[in-house]
């Protein structure tokens, strides 16, 4: 081949490729929409965080935790974590109140430790709501599996935890307000069933025939045995914060987000403190009855046949699946929202930044969701769905924690910046300390297996966020021009 020709065959490519270049950035600028503005109301993203929390099933399963550790102190536990949990939210609710983003902790931490830092931070909790969503429908499976057992058909776990989660991203694919307003319902009517147990046991005065205040004391137990149990306690609030990712489609953001948070945690707290204090005297508080409360598997529904009939028992129970379904969507709905954030700053695949032209929706980030938490429920199918539950959930939480303890240590940067109150700096301290406890409560003493390994994946989860900022180009200049384009910050709107 002649120079010129081979001269000739080289323009041509390097102008068809600049031209399918154009073409490709054209065409990825045209699919990149916003998610809809103003499609959420105050009570459903509060409802979306209830929804993560699923309260429900936190009742059903954590309770019977606590008072293996602190005896008859389970309500008095609860109420010192709902404090807790109260100040590691302050972070965010000051961080919603100056911003409204998708990305939430992503774009909390990137304004105030960092691009670098604020990515990982979202990676962190991507990976938390990528596992919660596997794990909440591995839960529905479980309870659904029970339930078909008592009517004598024999199904297993994992084809009702697939329709769910395909059920589930149906949902979310369609208008948002779909998904909230079922999170509503659902969680609604599963907490309704658990009050109605809670009357049933105070209107009989518990076990004892008389109401008693000893719960919310140290009489049959210390102060480190409360300080130990209230990891359990904790964890019943994982995910409080799920409402900041529905934050751009929510109405007057910067006022209904954090009111919508700080509502989930005091009523969500208010509530678990209700049912453990019923929970506690229902069995009794003699060392028997907090016995048989510590060794139950299923403490509801042995009330609820004690108090009321097997009959309600059989509801509550399909009331607490209904709170797992809603707690999967919720889940699915705001990691979408995340890797949308992560897509659009062009950290991740742009294709996942797109919206859907009619609904709003970031399907393809949902789509692979999806994809996610399919491959998690297959790799998992030989063992027992709550046992899924519980290690993908436990998994879930040590990433979780990351992504907290990286928001109030920014937020300590971001309100010496804005020179906050003295508030903002002790708050999210003792916020740091209690999240550290937690988090080491979860790995020391070495639980045993599989528990051992999950320190190990979040570090290698952790670790591949690394790689992905050391083979990404210019990661600080499309994060800022992210934040600057989309909410209009910059290191000189602090000053």
């Amino acid at each position: 081949m002649s120079r010129s020709a081979a001269r000739f065959h080289t323009d041509v490519y390097c102008e068809l490729r600049a031209t399918f270049l154009t073409y490709e950035q054209q065409a990825g600028r045209t699919q990149m929409t916003a998610l809809k503005k103003g499609e959420i109301t105050t009570l459903e993203a509060m409802a979306i965080s209830v929804a993560i929390m699923a309260p429900t099933a936190a009742m059903a399963l954590n309770g019977a935790l606590v008072a293996s550790i602190a005896g008859t102190a389970v309500p008095l536990t609860f109420f010192l974590a709902m404090i807790v949990i109260g100040m590691v939210s302050y972070s965010f609710i000051r961080f919603n109140r100056f911003v409204s983003s998708s990305g939430s902790v992503y774009a909390f931490t990137a304004m105030s430790l960092g691009p670098r830092a604020g990515f990982l931070s979202g990676w962190a909790l991507l990976f938390a709501y990528l596992v919660f969503t596997a794990a909440s429908s591995a839960e529905v499976g479980a309870f659904l599996q029970s339930f078909f057992a008592i009517i004598r058909l024999n199904v297993g776990w994992l084809i009702p935890a697939v329709v769910t989660l395909l059920l589930l991203l149906l949902l979310a694919f369609f208008d948002v307000r779909l998904g909230a307003r079922v999170m509503l319902v659902f969680e609604g009517i599963s907490i309704m069933l658990i009050l109605i147990l809670s009357i049933a046991i105070l209107l009989r005065g518990g076990a004892s025939h008389h109401l008693s205040l000893l719960p919310f004391t140290l009489k049959h137990t210390s102060l480190s045995s409360v300080a130990f149990a209230s990891v359990f306690a904790f964890l019943s609030f994982a995910g409080f914060e799920g409402a900041s990712s529905l934050g751009e489609e929510t109405r007057d953001a910067t006022k209904a987000i954090p009111l919508a948070i700080g509502a989930a945690i005091f009523l969500t707290g208010g509530f678990y403190i209700l049912s453990t204090y019923t929970q506690t005297i229902g069995f009794g508080l003699n060392p028997s009855g907090v016995r048989t409360f510590a060794q139950s598997s299923a403490p509801l529904g042995l009330l609820a046949e004690q108090y009321i009939s097997r009959t309600f028992a059989a509801v509550l129970m399909l009331g607490a699946t209904l709170s797992a379904f809603s707690s999967a969507l919720g889940t699915a709905t705001t990691a979408s929202r995340l890797l949308y954030s992560l897509g659009k700053s062009r950290l991740l695949l742009g294709t996942f930044g797109t919206t859907h032209p009619r609904y709003g929706s970031p399907y393809i980030a949902l789509s692979a969701v999806g994809v996610m938490g399919l491959l998690q429920l297959i790799l998992l199918r030989q063992l027992p769905g709550i046992t899924v539950f519980g290690d993908l959930g436990s998994l879930g939480v040590l990433s979780l924690l990351l992504a907290y303890i990286s928001t109030n240590t920014g937020y300590i940067f971001f309100a010496r910046r804005k020179k906050d109150g003295i508030a903002a700096l002790v708050l999210p301290l003792i916020s740091i300390l209690a999240l550290v406890y937690t988090l080491y409560a979860n790995v020391y003493p070495i639980p045993a297996y599989p528990s051992n390994l999950f320190p190990y994946i979040v570090v290698m989860w952790i670790g591949l966020g690394v790689l992905v900022l050391l083979f990404e180009k210019n990661t600080v200049q499309k994060v800022e021009t992210w934040l600057k384009d989309e909410y209009g910050f910059s290191k000189d709107s602090l000053e």
